[in-house]
């Protein structure tokens, strides 16, 4: 059994590694600091699973998370975040990820989550559930950043982090022309005028560190 650990954080790449490996003692483990490693390394060596963050410099997780559900359909992917489950999960696993737990989860939950899917099932947390079927009722308000596409949602956090329109189409390969036009679209569907406003809103509702 094959897993990779895609995280920024080394520390959290060596603790993770040690919770699984003490479970799945004949695994081999490989890390990843960002999406573009994890994805250059799923593209040349073969994995049964990814434990992947979504927060990492240049692309993030989310983003990676779209490549390797086109390129590698079947392959089981645990998005493991800060961020609360209520702001990310139903947005993760609409995309494609077998599953979504808060860096707050505990040792035995991951271990717990990893071998449902291994085994091909999809991995929620009771609360999460919960909230999820609070989420599909008909009359449920959606709030602004869930009105967003994923590229759009994606956009919204590289603003709120302080990034430049050009830096954000430098990272995401895009032109400064259709990186503006998102942040035009993420304004109307938000109700908001500016990225003040925007970075404002998003920290608030935790969708930046």
């Amino acid at each position: 059994m094959r897993i990779l650990i895609a995280d920024d954080h080394a520390v959290v790449r060596r603790g993770l590694k040690q919770i699984l490996a003490d479970e799945f003692k004949q695994a081999d483990f490989g890390e990843a600091a960002n999406a573009r490693e994890a994805l250059d390394r799923l593209r040349k060596e073969n994995w049964d699973a990814v434990v992947l963050d979504i927060t990492m410099p240049g692309r993030s997780g989310l983003e990676a998370l779209k490549e390797i559900r086109e390129e590698k359909p079947k392959l089981p992917v645990l998005v493991l975040s800060m961020h609360p489950e209520d702001q990310f999960a139903v947005r993760v696993l609409k995309s494609g990820a077998s599953g979504y737990m808060t860096k707050e989860s505990a040792p035995e939950e991951l271990v717990g989550a990893i071998k449902k899917v291994l085994a091909g099932g999809r991995y929620v947390s009771p609360s999460l559930a919960e909230k999820m079927a609070s989420y599909l009722a008909i009359d449920t308000p959606k709030a602004p950043h869930e009105r967003l596409s994923d590229r759009e949602f994606v956009v919204l956090r590289m603003i709120a982090s302080g990034k430049t329109v050009s830096q954000i189409a430098e990272e995401l390969s895009l032109s400064v022309k259709t990186v503006s036009t998102y942040r035009t679209r993420i304004l109307e569907k938000t109700g908001m005028t500016s990225n003040a406003e925007l970075t404002h809103y998003a920290i608030k509702n935790q969708l930046v560190e």
